[in-house]
């Protein structure tokens, strides 16, 4: 199970480093792919074949279900880190979620998602406990 954050740079080459904590869970091939809100998502292969699985069940012919495909495995691809836990984020990923040098890996259970600083930090300044969020968490028993 991958909790909580970790903070990073990347290097010079657009590799980021698997916090050590994440390495055994996470395994030597895994999926990374865009995520919601401007983030990149990070899945070991076999949670990955799981969304893979969701994903084909989901009816193809439906316009939001085909745009929903592309943008979640047409963005997708596998990475092996190396021998330092290093992995390259591709430039397309790293534009779309606004990462340049400063990142912060959050583990999310199931997931890691990886946010640029500013974004981590900007999301966590406008997110409010109370309301809608409360109640849902309520109904959950947390």
């Amino acid at each position: 199970m991958f909790l909580g954050e970790n903070h990073h740079n990347l290097d010079a080459k657009g590799r980021m480093i698997v916090p050590a904590k994440f390495r055994e869970e996470l395994g030597q091939l895994f999926i990374i792919t865009k995520g919601l809100d401007k983030c990149i998502c990070i899945y070991p292969l076999e949670t990955w074949k799981t969304v893979e699985d969701k994903l084909k069940a989901i009816a193809y012919t439906d316009k939001n279900n085909r745009m929903f495909h592309r943008f979640l495995i047409g963005s997708a691809c596998e990475c092996e880190p190396d021998s330092q836990g290093r992995f390259l984020i591709p430039q397309t990923l790293r534009a779309y979620a606004n990462i340049s040098k400063e990142v912060v890996s959050v583990g999310l259970t199931d997931r890691i998602e990886v946010w640029s600083k500013e974004d981590w930090e900007s999301y966590n300044q406008e997110v409010d406990i109370d309301g809608e969020l409360e109640e849902k968490l309520s109904m959950l028993g947390i």
